[in-house]
């Protein structure tokens, strides 16, 4: 044989390996299973029969063991707790260690359940046992078995374990609106502080030369006219296309004085009610904002409106937009180009609501809530 084949020949198949970690996992249960049944079962179960029949049948002289049998019957049952507790911690190690499960604790107590855990896990530990011994080949069917009890009664439990992962996805969530926004706010300060200062000194040098070369003609004149007309066009675009990331005046002001900035440059007379006495969170305001400022530009465009009226106001923990148009009606969320959609994404990004009412004919009326601690 060579040195290959003897190295070869000293390698445990990993089929036996496993089998060999489940049978040690199974018997390192057993002890624990023993010990988790009598603290947690037969310890306060028994004192309060001892406890019981002492006071029944025990004579005027054996009031001293009476009154040990009903200590241990107070203090045993509250102990049962405690040791469920230290004995989960056990569990845990073993099927962390010997199978590599992980098992979580619960979000909430549940002594409940895992006081059953241990009073099952003498009769279960028993049972597996003789199922790895006996078969060996059942092992890998005996762990899964063992680690799903575990998981139901030592972990948070189905339901406990479904919230706690739609309370991460909400957190993530927020954590995503949260850094878009804060990225949205340094693109902000970055055009207004270098491309938008730039092109206000480009118009104004440009103009400058219109001034000076004024009552001049020529090529030259002409290209100094149609560059400053360009600029002074670009340097509107750009502030309006900065205003459209995040307006500086929103964090400055509030909603008020950026809402009223809106309903000014809107192309149809609109009447703006904002009744918000304490400020929302920096994302929520911003969403309010947008839901306005997209409100009105799809109004403008496509409902023939002559007036339009935004309310916004905070009851409680909730900020309220509503806006309402006196176009022709039938907008749906379903239509292509009306922004509507965009609307419901922006509130359930922070688990707002939208509601839209549009009957054909008008008065068309968006209404938008969001959770001001968002």
């Amino acid at each position: 044989m060579t040195a290959a084949e003897v190295g070869n020949s000293r390698t445990v198949p990993a089929g036996a390996a496993r089998t060999w970690r489940v049978a040690v996992h199974t018997l390192a249960g057993l002890p624990l299973g023993v010990l988790g049944l009598a603290l947690t079962g037969v310890l306060p179960v028994g004192a309060v029969y001892c406890a019981g029949w002492s006071l029944l049948y025990a004579g005027p002289g054996d009031w001293p063991a009476t009154a040990g049998f009903v200590l241990l019957a107070v203090v045993a049952p509250g102990l049962a707790p405690e040791a469920a507790r230290r004995l989960t911690g056990v569990q845990r190690r073993r099927f962390r260690v010997l199978l590599g499960a992980d098992i979580p604790p619960p979000v909430r107590p549940a002594r409940g359940r895992q006081i059953a855990y241990h009073l099952l896990a003498c009769f279960t530990g028993v049972a597996f046992a003789v199922l790895v011994l006996v078969a060996p080949w059942t092992a890998a069917r005996v762990a899964r078995a063992d680690t799903a009890l575990a998981r139901a009664l030592l972990g948070p439990g189905r339901r406990a374990e479904l919230s706690m992962r739609v309370e991460s996805l909400a957190r993530s969530r927020a954590d995503v609106v949260a850094a878009t926004d804060a990225e949205r706010r340094r693109i902000e300060r970055d055009l207004h502080d270098g491309a938008q200062q730039r092109l206000v000194s480009l118009a104004m040098n440009l103009g400058m030369a219109r001034a000076t070369l004024a009552g001049t003609s020529g090529p030259a004149m002409r290209a100094i006219e149609d560059a400053h007309d360009e600029a002074v066009q670009a340097l509107a675009e750009m502030r309006e296309f900065v205003r459209g990331l995040h307006p500086a005046v929103l964090d400055d002001r509030g909603l008020d004085a950026a809402l009223s900035g809106i309903a000014a440059r809107a192309p149809l007379p609109v009447r703006l009610l904002v009744d918000v006495p304490a400020r929302c969170s920096p994302v929520v305001e911003a969403i309010a904002y947008f839901v306005v400022s997209e409100a009105l530009t799809n109004v403008s465009k496509h409902a023939g409106a002559t007036r339009a009226e935004v309310i916004v106001e905070r009851a409680a923990d909730r900020l309220r937009v509503v806006v309402t148009d006196d176009g022709r009606g039938g907008a749906t969320t379903g239509g292509d180009g009306t922004g509507l959609v965009g609307l419901a994404r922006r509130a359930a990004a922070v688990d707002g609501t939208f509601a839209l009412h549009s009957p054909t004919g008008g008065p068309t009326t968006i209404t938008v809530e969001l959770p001001c601690g968002s």
